[in-house]
This record gives C-alpha cells, sequence and structure tokens, in this order.
C-alpha cells in the first residue's frame, strides 16, 4: 500500500487500522507535527496490538492529566527522516527516535523494533513512511 497524496496521519485514518492511534496521536496534541513537512518513519501499532494491551491502559493514557506519558510513547514509534525496510536490511541499528529515546531495530529476519515485529513495511505517504507494527512500544525502565 502507497500512498503519496496524502500525509502520515491522513493515511492512518483512511486506513481504518489505527483508530486507537489516531486518537492516541490528537490526545497528546501531535497530529499537526505528524502532518507537518518530516520526513518522519512511524512505526504504527495496529487497533489490534492496542487492544492487547492490559484493559484501561489506553483509557489512562488518554486522559489529559497523563498527555506528556502519552506523549513520550507516541514518540518512541517515530523516527527522524524516511527509512525503508531495505535500509535495515540485515543490520542491527540503535537509531534514536524525535523524542530523543534510543530504540532497537533488528533487519535480520524481518524488521522489528523492540520486540514488535513490522507485520506491513514500507507504506509511503507525502512526509515519509508508516511501518504496521504488531506491539505497542513502552519506555524502557
Amino acid at each position: 500500500m502507497t500512498d503519496t497524496t496524502h500525509d502520515i496521519v491522513d493515511t492512518a485514518v483512511a486506513a481504518g487500522a489505527f483508530t486507537a492511534l489516531v486518537a492516541a496521536v490528537t490526545a497528546a496534541g501531535l497530529v499537526e507535527t505528524l502532518k507537518g513537512k518530516g520526513p518522519f518513519t512511524v512505526f504504527a501499532p495496529s487497533d489490534a496490538a492496542f487492544a492487547a494491551l492490559p484493559a484501561g491502559t489506553v483509557d489512562d493514557l488518554v486522559r489529559s492529566g497523563n498527555k506528556a506519558k502519552l506523549t513520550a510513547i507516541l514518540l518512541l514509534h517515530v523516527l527522524p527522516g524516511k527509512v525503508m525496510a531495505a535500509d535495515v536490511a540485515g543490520q542491527n541499528l540503535d537509531p534514536a527516535t524525535v523524542g530523543g529515546a534510543t530504540v532497537h531495530v533488528d533487519g535480520t529476519d524481518g524488521v522489528s523494533i523492540d520486540g514488535a515485529k513490522v507485520v506491513t513495511a514500507d507504506i509511503a505517504c507525502t512526509n515519509g513512511v508508516i511501518h504496521v507494527i504488531d506491539a505497542v512500544l513502552l519506555p524502557k525502565i
């Protein structure tokens, strides 16, 4: 799937499989950022990935008092620049996210990020690329 006419947010909305992610991005106030020039690489958890979190986790995170925590979690899913799956094939990398944290990208057997597998790669958008992942990334404690 390639969408070279829509930005990352509009592509995620149109796909219909990222309602929890779009709601979280909206609650965190990151819509305008992700509609910006970029380019960005977004590792987008599917709705099934959000559903796999412990009960109440998403509801708790989107409460207004948890905006900083929600923002930190969401920024773990965004890398600066446009990184396609082929760019990491055969490599182990530890890039910094746009939030400043480091994540581990393993391209030696498919692609995974901090253990979450990329299930759909290289959804090109006007301001970057989306890779669908099967889990929500959480900060390392």
